[in-house]
């Protein structure tokens, strides 16, 4: 039936054609709708995902529980170089990682929860964190007093991270891109830049680095200047640059030295 309607109005259209008519009599006024077959992927099969009983993110306080308070130096140790805790998959599928070091507040841990929760489906998602909540205290004192005086008190505490920390870890029957959105809206309010990745693209991530690492014909690299002391260089490296071989400045990741 389809194909004598199409030839019917194929003749029409000629026949219009034939009588001076360029485009046609019809051919602002009739449109021939063609159907093909499509090929899609087959979908994951998530019949062994097993989904926790608590499959929200749960609150975090907003100080620890200390007996007694005690103020800490600023020591930025704790937020330079990879991190060695939190740094892989546990149970989940996707996850936010950092991709360099800074601290979280407890604004941002409790703007990581509300979005989370309100926007993922709990019947087929989960998340859980991977990180601590706010322990390190930070000092300030009050506007207008003078300098002297020892110490400030304790303003509010934070969250130190390091470049390759999971912040959060979602798993379920789900795919990337059902919560793709969602977890790049999350990491675009971080303090400090962070990437959402999966099992797989984590993986080639990792693999290319190595690779570039391996493939390099560059003979002068920062391992080998170092190692001979060039121009005396170790005169203005700190033990940090010779431990990281110069991947870290500070907080940042340069992911192009090798």
């Amino acid at each position: 039936m389809f194909s004598i309607i199409k030839a019917a109005v194929g003749g029409l259209t000629a026949l219009c054609r034939v009588n001076g008519h360029q485009q046609g009599l019809l051919h602002g006024h009739l449109k021939v709708l063609a159907a093909g077959l499509k090929t899609h992927d087959i979908p994951p099969d998530h019949s062994d995902v097993v989904l926790p009983d608590r499959r929200k993110l749960k609150f975090v306080n907003k100080m620890p529980n200390f007996k007694k308070a005690k103020k800490e130096m600023k020591n930025l140790k704790d937020i330079q170089g990879p991190a060695t805790a939190a740094n892989a998959f546990t149970k989940g599928e996707f996850a936010i990682v950092a991709m360099g070091g800074g601290y979280l507040h407890w604004g941002h841990i409790e703007m990581i929860r509300l979005t989370i929760n309100r926007k993922m489906d709990p019947k087929t998602t989960f998340a859980r964190w991977r990180v601590n909540g706010p322990y390190k205290p930070v000092t300030r004192k009050g506007l207008g007093m003078r300098m002297g005086g020892g110490k400030g008190a304790i303003d509010q505490y934070v969250t130190p991270v390091r470049y390759g920390r999971f912040i959060v870890e979602v798993g379920g029957k789900v795919e990337l891109g059902e919560i793709q959105r969602i977890m790049t809206e999350v990491a675009q309010k971080l303090p400090f830049k962070a990437e959402v990745f999966s099992r797989a693209s984590l993986a080639a991530f990792q693999k290319k680095h190595a690779d570039m690492e391996q493939n390099n014909q560059n003979p002068w690299t920062f391992k080998e200047i170092t190692l001979g002391n060039m121009l005396g260089i170790r005169k203005v490296l700190s033990p940090k640059d010779l431990c990281h071989n110069g991947r870290f400045a500070g907080k940042f990741h340069l992911p192009w030295r090798v």
